[in-house]
């Protein structure tokens, strides 16, 4: 049984997400990507790589994919701080936004919540290691979407992308996705 106050908390929450649609990753506009894709489609194709990676890794695919749906979320209060912004800035961390975003909810939402993202920023499972592996390989992806609409400055998101990533299937699939245009998938389905 939820009472009416938890349940207008849980529910801004939901409606607070919203703002994930429609904010912008702004580490792009660096590279000169005019409209570049919203922090909430960056997290959709985060979490399907992590189901992926955790599938050829051995891990639990459900809760690699939850870290990712959530790996974000605080965006909403301290947006998308591009890395070279992060120099200039002391934002707070996190778990200390998550926890002020969900301080209205259900008890079991706070608490949920909270392990989700506390385990991203801190575990060490090979669930956390694919998250942050889907993370940084759907920064690559996205680059290589971008260099083949004509944006040439994106070569160093590849190149920083590649450097972190851990998994041996995150970097086979770096390397794959580097070898091939974003289009060619069709050719093994329209032989």
């Amino acid at each position: 049984m939820t009472d009416d106050t938890s349940a207008k908390g849980t529910a801004g929450f939901l409606l607070e997400m919203g703002m994930l649609k429609r904010a912008k990753r702004s580490g792009w506009w660096i590279a000169g990507v005019k409209d570049p894709e919203t922090i909430a489609e960056h997290s959709f194709r985060t979490g399907i790589i992590g189901a992926v990676l955790a599938l050829m890794e051995g891990a639990d695919p459900a809760q690699t994919a939850l870290l990712c749906l959530f790996h974000d979320t605080q965006e909403t209060r301290v947006s998308d701080i591009p890395h070279i912004g992060r120099r200039y800035l002391e934002a707070a961390s996190n778990e200390k936004v998550t926890a002020d975003q969900v301080s209205a909810a259900h008890p079991a939402v706070v608490a949920g919540v909270q392990r989700i993202v506390e385990n991203y920023e801190h575990g060490s499972t090979l669930e956390v290691i694919c998250a942050h592996d889907a993370d940084k390989l759907e920064c690559l992806v996205q680059a290589v979407e971008y260099r083949e609409q004509g944006y040439q400055n994106v070569q160093p998101w590849i190149d920083s992308s590649i450097a972190k990533l851990k998994t041996p299937s995150a970097q086979a699939l770096a390397e794959a996705a580097l070898a091939m245009t974003s289009i060619e998938w069709q050719q093994t389905y329209l032989r």
